[in-house]
C-alpha cells in the first residue's frame, strides 16, 4: 500500500520554510554572541535594571488590567446588544494602528498640559512622562485586545446550559462567573494573559513616545544600536530574548497544569 501524500508533503514543507522563517534569524544572532560578552551584557547595571523594569511593569499592567478585562469579555460572551460587533471592532484598534502613532494618542491624553495629566499631576503627585506608570499604560492600550479576545473566546466556549442550570438551582450572577464560568474559562484566560503579557514586553513604539527613560529593554536596545552599533546592541537582545523564552515556557507549564480544572466532564 502506497502511503505516499503529495498534498501532505506539502504542507510539511511550507510548514518547515515558516519555521524556518522564524527561527533562523534567532538562532543566527544567537550562535554569534559569545557566552562571555552575555556573561558581561548581564552584569551592567543598565541592563538588568531595564530587563527587570520591563518585566515588572508588562506583569503588573497584565494582572491590573486583567480586573476589568476580564468580566467586560464575559459581557461580551453573554449579551447581545446592537453595535456589538463594531464595538468588538473598536476593541481590535490598538492591534492595527501604528505604535507610534499610540503613543502620540495616549500622550494627549495623560501629558501635564491635558485635563487628566494637569489633576494627576496637580491632586495625586503623579507624573506618567518618563514613569512607570506611564510605560504601563502605553504597553496596556497595545497588549489589552489580546486578553479581551482571548477570554470572550474562551467564555463564549462554556456551555450556557451549565449557567443556566445554576441559575435554576438559586445560584446567584456572581457566584456562577467565579464558579463555574471562570473556571471553565481559565486555560483560554491564562493564554490571553500569555500573549498581553508578551505584547507589553516587546512594545516599543508606543513606549518610547511616553518614557524614553527610564529605559525598558526594547528602547535600550534602540538607543545601544543608534549609539554604539550591533556590537553593543547585539547582546543585550540575546539575554532579553533567552529571559523572556523562559518565562514564557513557566506560562505555558502553569496554562497546562490548569487543564483537568478546565474539563467540562466534572460539571457533567
Amino acid at each position: 500500500m502506497n502511503n505516499f501524500n503529495p498534498f501532505r508533503l506539502l504542507l510539511i514543507l511550507f510548514g518547515g520554510l515558516v519555521m524556518l522563517f522564524i527561527l533562523a534569524p534567532l538562532v543566527s544572532m544567537g550562535l554569534s554572541s559569545q557566552f562571555g560578552t552575555l556573561v558581561e551584557t548581564a552584569k551592567d547595571k543598565e541592563v538588568y535594571e531595564s530587563i527587570w523594569l520591563t518585566l515588572w511593569t508588562s506583569i503588573l499592567t497584565t494582572f491590573l488590567f486583567s480586573i476589568l478585562a476580564i468580566p467586560f469579555s464575559y459581557f461580551l460572551a453573554r449579551n447581545n446588544f446592537p453595535l456589538k460587533k463594531l464595538l468588538c471592532g473598536l476593541i481590535d484598534i490598538p492591534v492595527m494602528i501604528p505604535h507610534s502613532a499610540a503613543g502620540i494618542a495616549i500622550l494627549g491624553i495623560i501629558a501635564r498640559g491635558s485635563p487628566f495629566g494637569s489633576f494627576c499631576s496637580e491632586y495625586l503627585g503623579l507624573s506618567f512622562i518618563d514613569h512607570p506608570s506611564g510605560i504601563m499604560i502605553a504597553m496596556a492600550f497595545i497588549s489589552l485586545p489580546y486578553l479581551i479576545n482571548a477570554a470572550r473566546d474562551g467564555f463564549e466556549a462554556v456551555p450556557v446550559q451549565l449557567e443556566k442550570a445554576a441559575y435554576t438551582l438559586g445560584a446567584s450572577p456572581s457566584k456562577v462567573f467565579f464558579r463555574i464560568s471562570l473556571p471553565l474559562a481559565w486555560r483560554a484566560i491564562l493564554s490571553g494573559f500569555v500573549m498581553m503579557w508578551g505584547r507589553g514586553l516587546s512594545e516599543f513604539g508606543a513606549v518610547v513616545i511616553i518614557a524614553y527613560h527610564p529605559m525598558v529593554t526594547s528602547v535600550l536596545i534602540f538607543d545601544r544600536f543608534n549609539t554604539f552599533g550591533l556590537k553593543y546592541a547585539q547582546p543585550v537582545s540575546v539575554l532579553f530574548i533567552i529571559i523572556c523564552i523562559i518565562v514564557f515556557i513557566l506560562f505555558r507549564m502553569l496554562s497546562g497544569k490548569t487543564r483537568k480544572s478546565s474539563d467540562y466532564s466534572r460539571y457533567g
